[in-house]
């Protein structure tokens, strides 16, 4: 049986997730909603110029309540890069029908995460800012590497696209992760950059280098299939990409 997915958002990374749904065997895309009325009960596979089976139809907030369509178009989970208050317009909804929830949200305030915590006593939700593979692997070694060496200098860096505004929820993440100043993270914004984040450690005498690159949007997508096969399995509860990738790294 295939997984069934709801995607919230159809912006440019919510356009590049649907694409790789879309052409994933194990996974059905049943619908995409966003709160404009443009593209509205257009077929996904057929905006994107790809041969699908799925249906992939396109609603809009403004004609149907989020319960409707769940009642109407069940899914199994559902993947939101929509926006920061996005959780607040179909979180009871999805949490009532025992919905999986991924979230791929960069940044949250206190009374969505407060959100999050309420909902994953009804189902299963995960939230991480960056939802990519790589840059989570690159979090797991930069601890590895601190805890070795607790005492080396760290620096972090984060490039974005020129629009992008505010420091990086990935970046933030990182240095939350290794007890860093938030205020001592590097933000640069120049042209299209999808996004890059470095980590330098200062040894004396040397250094280590770690970098993670998002060379297209679509990585984006392939992070939370492989989120979505773990969680369709794990029990009601609040998740993040350590809970699904801690597993993998018991040698």
């Amino acid at each position: 049986m295939k997984i069934k997915v709801g995607l919230i958002g159809f912006g440019k990374t919510g356009k590049a997730v649907a694409a790789v749904i879309l052409q994933n065997k194990e996974f059905s895309l049943e619908w995409v909603l966003r709160r404009t009325t443009t593209l509205e009960n257009r077929s996904v596979p057929e905006f994107l110029g790809l041969e699908s089976e799925e249906p992939g139809l396109i609603y809009s907030t403004e004609h149907i309540a989020v319960g409707d369509l769940l009642d109407q178009h069940p899914v199994d989970v559902i993947i939101d890069f929509s926006s920061q208050d996005g959780i607040h317009v179909y979180g009871h909804a999805a949490a009532q029908r025992n919905i999986k929830i991924i979230s791929a949200i960069s940044h949250y305030q206190s009374k969505e995460l407060d959100l999050l915590t309420e909902l994953a006593e009804q189902t299963t939700v995960f939230w991480s800012p960056n939802i990519t593979l790589g840059v989570n692997y690159l979090l797991f070694s930069a601890k590895f590497l601190q805890k070795i060496a607790p005492g080396v200098d760290i620096e972090i860096i984060e490039e974005h696209f020129k629009q992008k505004e505010g420091v990086s929820g990935t970046a933030i993440k990182i240095a939350n992760a290794l007890d860093i100043d938030v205020e001592k993270i590097n933000s640069v914004r120049a042209g299209g950059i999808v996004g890059k984040h470095e980590l330098i450690f200062g040894f004396p005498f040397q250094t280590v280098r770690l970098i993670h690159e998002s060379i297209s949007r679509e990585a984006f997508g392939n992070g939370a299939i492989f989120v979505a096969k773990d969680l369709i399995k794990l029990p009601k509860g609040l998740y993040n990409f350590e809970h699904i990738l801690r597993p993998y790294f018991q040698l």
